[in-house]
């Protein structure tokens, strides 16, 4: 059984461990929240349901160009970034960042935190 207290907290530990970092969820595939730590305004369960279903979607457009599985998704805004990874079969990961976040870290802090999450949806 999924601990959401253990996700929740570190959720709560990555966002708070980097000043670039504004926030993050994850989500299940179907798009139902299991832990979130979002900018006050964000509406959460619009933002799993995005998240989900983006996911979904550009795996699908990786595998139509032929470009084998998809390692992330990332949306540039003239405001920051938002980074979507998948958690193995059971979630998926958004992390929004503000415009100065240096990606390379940004992209070795994501990787970092799904490994920590992956055995927390066991």
């Amino acid at each position: 059984m999924i601990n959401i207290s253990m996700l929740q907290d570190e959720l709560q530990n990555f966002v708070s461990g980097s000043a670039e970092v504004q926030g993050a969820i994850l989500a299940s595939p179907d798009g139902l929240t299991l832990a979130s730590v979002l900018p006050i305004g964000m509406d959460e369960e619009r933002t799993a349901a995005m998240s989900a279903s983006m996911l979904s979607l550009g795996e699908r457009i990786g595998r139509e160009l032929a470009r084998g599985n998809v390692d992330r998704i990332v949306v540039e805004g003239e405001k920051g970034y938002g980074v979507l990874v998948s958690c193995g079969a059971e979630a998926v990961l958004l992390v929004l960042a503000n415009s100065a976040v240096k990606q390379g870290i940004l992209f070795l802090e994501v990787k970092r935190a799904v490994g920590r999450i992956i055995p927390l949806l066991a």
